[in-house]
């Protein structure tokens, strides 16, 4: 069966040459994977509840009514399993409820399950709700537990799984899902071909030493920040953070002694003789007077406030927000701005 993309992803798609092609060596499989359809997807539940001891009249009643509707196959699955079995529609009823705290291990269910249609099934219904909680590292935890080809909904696994590796900054693995998405299932809805393929165009722009990779990890640590994961691995990243605005500061400093700044957009606010941009001497005091401040930045303070922050009181906060900043240029001063701003409120969520 030819498939088509929508308008926007076949866009998409065109602006970024060469990503899918570039699958780590991976050959197309066009059609390998299919969603299962309503009626195999049923007489396989149907078989389960009936294994599980689930056949009196009340149960099958209900049974009958959930796959009335006009719900998504995934779906009916899902609450399938919750009608049949009480500790799976607990695990997924509490994972539905923000106002839990996000898990931080696989639930014993999934490692002791001996259904197979059950296992994995229930592990793709938990992985997507915990990727609608953006809890993306357990998320992946548990589709691992299983692979599409054994899910009655291969795309969901594959969307959702690129989804987790796309906001953890997977990109090889990423792509990998995506290809899989696009090339190897057959009834794939159009929101997960177009949201997928909006992924890869994203991902083909990434570099690891740009202004936009900081502000990846930023978000990431703001997403860990939220779910109340501020140990040993959020720190990693604030420091590998910290490091890299060092570097960057760094850069623009040496431009500026050595004469290559950018319009007066180094941490000096330097420019060159006769209004050019590149400068040959510091910024005049009465400058720096008017700016408010020197304009360099003080690497050892950087690191400090990312520690300290949580503890300022507000007022503080925008003090040291402010003199931090001062003479970098609108982007850079923008970015780290955010990311502290972020950072308060994500502290005030806890």
């Amino acid at each position: 069966m030819k498939r088509f993309l929508t308008p926007l992803a076949a866009a998409t798609l065109a602006l970024a040459p060469g990503l899918f092609a570039a699958d780590l060596g991976r050959p197309a499989r066009f059609g390998a994977l299919e969603v299962a359809s309503a009626d195999s997807a049923r007489s396989q539940a149907a078989a389960w509840l009936k294994e599980a001891g689930k056949s009196d009249p009340a149960t099958q009643a209900r049974f009958d009514e959930i796959w009335k509707s006009d719900a998504p196959v995934l779906d009916k699955v899902s609450r399938t399993l919750e009608l049949g079995d009480a500790a799976a529609a607990k695990l997924l009823a509490a994972t539905r409820d923000t106002g839990t705290a996000a898990p931080t291990e696989l639930p014993p269910l999934l490692k002791d399950a001996k259904s197979s249609f059950f296992k994995n099934n229930l592990a793709l219904a938990y992985a997507r709700l915990l990727c609608n909680r953006s809890v993306h590292e357990e998320a992946l935890a548990v589709l691992n537990l299983t692979r599409p080809e054994q899910v009655v909904d291969p795309a969901a696994y594959l969307f959702h799984r690129a989804l987790s590796e796309h906001a953890l900054l997977d990109k090889n693995a990423a792509v990998g899902s995506i290809n899989r998405l696009l090339d190897d299932v057959n009834g794939a809805p159009e929101r997960y071909r177009t949201l997928a393929a909006l992924m890869a165009l994203d991902m083909h722009t990434w570099s690891e030493k740009d202004l936009d990779s900081i502000a990846r990890k930023m978000r990431n640590v703001e997403r860990r920040l939220d779910l109340s994961r501020g140990g040993p691995k959020t720190q990693k990243i604030q420091k590998e953070i910290v490091s890299r605005l060092d570097e960057m500061i760094k850069e623009l400093e040496n431009q500026c002694k050595s004469g290559n700044c950018n319009g007066g957009a180094c941490p000096n606010g330097g420019s060159a003789p006769g209004g050019g941009a590149n400068p040959s001497a510091p910024m005049p005091d009465s400058n720096i007077a008017k700016n408010g401040g020197t304009g360099v930045v003080d690497q050892a303070k950087l690191r400090k406030l990312v520690e300290q922050w949580g503890n300022l009181p507000p007022r503080e906060q925008a003090r040291a927000l402010q003199d931090l900043t001062q003479g970098m240029s609108p982007r850079h001063r923008e970015a780290i701005e955010n990311y502290f701003r972020n950072l308060a409120v994500a502290q005030n969520r806890k």
